[in-house]
């Protein structure tokens, strides 16, 4: 929508709210207008005083003129109180009103396109009824009260000027009318501008928010540049704006320095001219308190709550006065990207490896300088299309060491390898600067799913387009066909705050699957699932081409596995189930432990 479309639908939405109010409108139009004799006595009591009381050396008259405006003060106290009344009946049924349009909006969503009302989540039904009903309720309250104050105390104080003396008009009113043209000149560009801002801010916080929560799957699946290219793009659109918007600003701090001080600097620079024609001096005075005690203050209250609360309230209203307005995501979900639609082909799953799938020549990794080492001396070889399981006590280094093959942890000490290149480097992209990196894929024990589809959550590890009966045999092998049906397809979208723990690493583990990385670490990927579950995923894995390594939640996972590496703090042992008991003090107690279990 246009910027004149808005103006013009906020407009017309605006009126038609206050057609329905003009009782509690005339209620403060009659308090308001006791602000106005507040105003207009300030001014012409302080005139009296000097002309016909301390110039004219009779100070009772003084006194009491000065009394008089005193009396200005407590009727613009009563009428404040008044104001107050009649603002909240005009409020609140804004509140209220933009509370039911924006439930409307949500229901009406959810009928008429549940797909993308699933996708832009219950948060922006959520910051409608909340948050944005209260800012436009708070700055509507705060523009009515000060865009009331500045018409009645402007028709006071110009009333004023006329009657201390009208020559006083041609001089204060060009400077005050020219700042103001140049304020009301800045308002629908800040506008823009701040409504510009508002949607930028909202599309970084989500697009960062999805990073965050996916940020170990993205660098561990070599994501990290394509994703942080759209932060950055996100990044420096809201710097460009917020540089915009401080210009604007600064020209609307100007035009409010034209109309709230050049009046001031023409009334006394021109007051020898004023006195030669028979103004009084009290009149002068009359005039200067005008300007510096009511004009002025209520014109600088107007131009900054304009300023700031109108613009903001603009951008606000225009959300509920959208017919299509509703809760939109602001980015597209979260996954690694495979690079430009327009871009080059994915290029082929890599040949067989010849080298090894991982190799670790004495490693030594602890978090910190002074800090015990978590992993040392450790080498480690595992051959393509092995199947390996990593056991240990919990803390001992197991999620370390598969961080360190995955690259989310450069070593303190020695290398690692996978499939013969260093594990932290970049070579293996599916293109430059796009896309996974084909040699390795990580699940970590909590799994990474998106709102998006679950075709989408299936395959976004894949570089190029995956086919739907690809899909349905991965997700047959691995047993999660009966998930897919219960969420309603491949073409379903998946809410993740609704799948619990063992859910989502279903649906991982058949991404993994379809991932075409000869390497894949499971780092506890498989502990929400029961032990059938989680037997028939790692049988199915391991059938897969490739390398396979588990760090074990239970102790038949080793079992299964060719060979198993015992990390027990002091050293590491690598061998077969078979060989470890005679080998492995530590092993041979997990196993027992695991018997007298079973």
């Amino acid at each position: 929508m246009s910027e004149h479309g808005t103006w013009r639908r906020v407009s017309r939405e605006g009126r038609r709210f206050l057609r329905g109010r003009t009782r509690t409108l005339r209620r403060l139009a009659l308090w308001s207008l006791l602000e106005s004799a507040h105003t207009f006595l300030g001014g012409y009591a302080v005139a009296r005083a000097l002309d016909d009381g301390f110039l004219a050396g009779r100070t009772g008259t003084g006194i009491g003129w000065l009394a008089v405006a005193g009396v200005g003060a407590l009727l613009g106290a009563l009428a404040l109180r008044g104001v107050f009344g009649g603002l909240a009946d005009l409020v609140e049924p804004l509140r209220d009103g933009l509370v039911r349009r924006s439930v409307r909006q949500a229901i009406g969503l959810a009928v008429s396109d549940p797909a993308r009302a699933s996708r832009a989540g219950d948060s922006g039904a959520v910051s409608r009824l909340t948050q944005q009903t209260e800012m436009a309720r708070d700055s509507f309250a705060g523009l009515v009260l000060i865009a009331r104050s500045f018409v009645f105390t402007a028709l006071g104080a110009l009333l004023g000027l006329a009657a201390l003396a009208p020559v006083l008009l041609v001089l204060v009113l060009p400077a005050l009318l020219l700042g103001t043209a140049a304020f009301l000149a800045t308002l629908r560009p800040m506008a823009r501008v701040q409504r510009a801002a508002l949607d930028a801010d909202e599309a970084l916080s989500g697009r960062t928010g999805e990073l965050a929560a996916g940020l170990r799957d993205v660098i561990a699946c070599g994501g990290g540049a394509s994703a942080g290219a759209g932060i950055e793009l996100l990044i420096a659109e809201q710097e460009r704006l917020t540089g915009r918007l401080a210009r604007w600003t600064a020209l609307r701090t100007l035009a409010l320095g034209v109309a709230g001080r050049l009046p001031v600097v023409v009334l006394l620079a021109g007051t020898p001219w004023l006195l030669g024609r028979g103004v009084s001096a009290g009149a002068v005075a009359g005039a200067l308190t005008y300007l510096v005690q009511s004009l002025l203050p209520a014109l600088d209250a107007l131009m900054t709550a304009v300023g700031a609360a109108g613009t903001r309230l603009l951008v606000v209203l225009d959300r509920f006065c959208d017919p299509e307005a509703a809760p939109r995501p602001h980015s597209e979900p979260l996954a690694v990207d495979p690079g430009p639609v327009s871009g080059p082909p994915a290029p082929p799953a890599p040949p067989a490896p010849t080298s090894p799938a991982v190799e670790l020549r004495r490693v030594r990794f602890a978090y910190g300088p002074r800090a015990h080492p978590v992993i040392d001396d450790l080498d480690l070889l595992v051959r393509p299309g092995e199947h390996l399981a990593v056991v240990g006590p919990s803390g001992i280094g197991k999620s370390t060491l598969t961080a360190l093959i995955a690259g989310l942890l450069p070593p303190g000490r020695g290398t690692v390898r996978v499939a013969g290149s260093p594990a932290c480097g970049a070579p293996g992209r599916a293109a430059p600067g796009y896309g996974p990196d084909v040699r390795r894929t990580l699940l970590p024990q909590q799994a990474y799913v998106f709102t998006g589809t679950v075709h989408e959550n299936l395959t976004h590890l894949c570089p190029g387009p995956v086919s739907r009966g690809e899909v349905e045999r991965a997700t047959a092998v691995l047993g999660a066909d009966a998930l897919v049906a219960r969420l309603g397809g491949p073409d379903a979208v998946v809410d993740p705050g609704r799948l619990t723990p063992g859910e989502r690493q279903h649906l991982a583990l058949a991404a993994a699957y379809l991932s075409p990385a000869p390497l894949l670490l499971l780092d506890e990927a498989t502990c929400h699932l029961d032990p059938r579950a989680e037997e028939r995923a790692e049988r199915a894995l391991a059938e897969r081409p490739g390398t396979l390594v588990v760090v074990a939640h239970r102790i038949s996972s080793a079992v299964r596995a060719d060979r198993v590496l015992v990390l027990d703090g002091t050293r590491a042992v690598c061998g077969t189930h078979a060989e470890l008991p005679a080998r492995s003090p530590l092993y041979r107690d997990l196993v027992g432990l695991w018997n007298a279990q079973g």
